[in-house]
């Protein structure tokens, strides 16, 4: 026989996560780390313009675009937000994430702190979760890329302490060492089991 507890234990409605910060401070790893432990989320595949980096894959680390492609998109209205981040564009599909919120899956984005903000007008309800680091570790990890020369690695590493700043409008902030994925990966289910428990669940609603 069926606990009357448990009858009345609602299924909390689907969350939209969205996982930010400053360049080099390991959202698209977090993911990645996510992705591999086959964690049952639906992670949003960002589009962007910039140049693909050798070890990405096509569809799963992005959608690659060109710019016409990239603003005929825009001008159908497919991305929910999108942000020009040192001269490439990034934009993320807003029916993708819906359809996902409406076949009752949690979903996972990673944004740059520009376009949280946008999202964050846009829409009621998502967890916004801010990955820290110190500026050394970020200027160790951008210059193992080895994408970027001097000028737009300092370019880079200015803005990202500016962005710090803008911690304090997000919900959560984690700092995510480079050695330690898994505990972050591990502070982030924490934070998700936390959000199913509330008495008052978060809705999703955009505007």
């Amino acid at each position: 026989m069926t606990s009357p507890l448990v009858s009345l234990q609602p299924v909390p409605p689907p969350l939209l996560i969205v996982v930010s910060g400053p360049s080099g401070v390991g959202k698209d790893a977090t993911l990645k780390r996510m992705q591999a432990r086959n964690m049952p989320f639906h992670f949003v595949v960002t589009t962007t313009t910039r140049p693909q980096r050798a070890n990405e894959v096509e569809g799963e680390d992005y959608h690659f675009a060109s710019m016409a492609e990239f603003q005929e998109k825009l001008a159908r209205g497919d991305f929910l937000e999108y942000a020009n981040v040192y001269g490439n564009m990034y934009g993320n599909s807003k029916s993708d994430i819906e359809n996902a919120l409406a076949r009752g899956s949690d979903v996972i984005m990673r944004i740059d702190v520009q376009g949280a903000a946008t999202l964050r007008k846009k829409v009621d309800g998502a967890i916004f979760i801010f990955l820290l680091s110190t500026l050394q570790e970020l200027e160790t990890r951008l210059r193992a890329r080895k994408t970027e020369n001097e000028d737009a690695l300092q370019t880079r590493l200015n803005l990202a302490a500016r962005e710090m700043e803008e911690r304090v409008h997000f919900d959560y902030c984690l700092w995510n060492e480079n050695s330690h994925l898994d505990d972050t990966v591990q502070d982030i289910i924490a934070i998700l089991r936390a959000e199913k428990l509330r008495t008052h669940p978060r809705q999703v609603r955009f505007r």
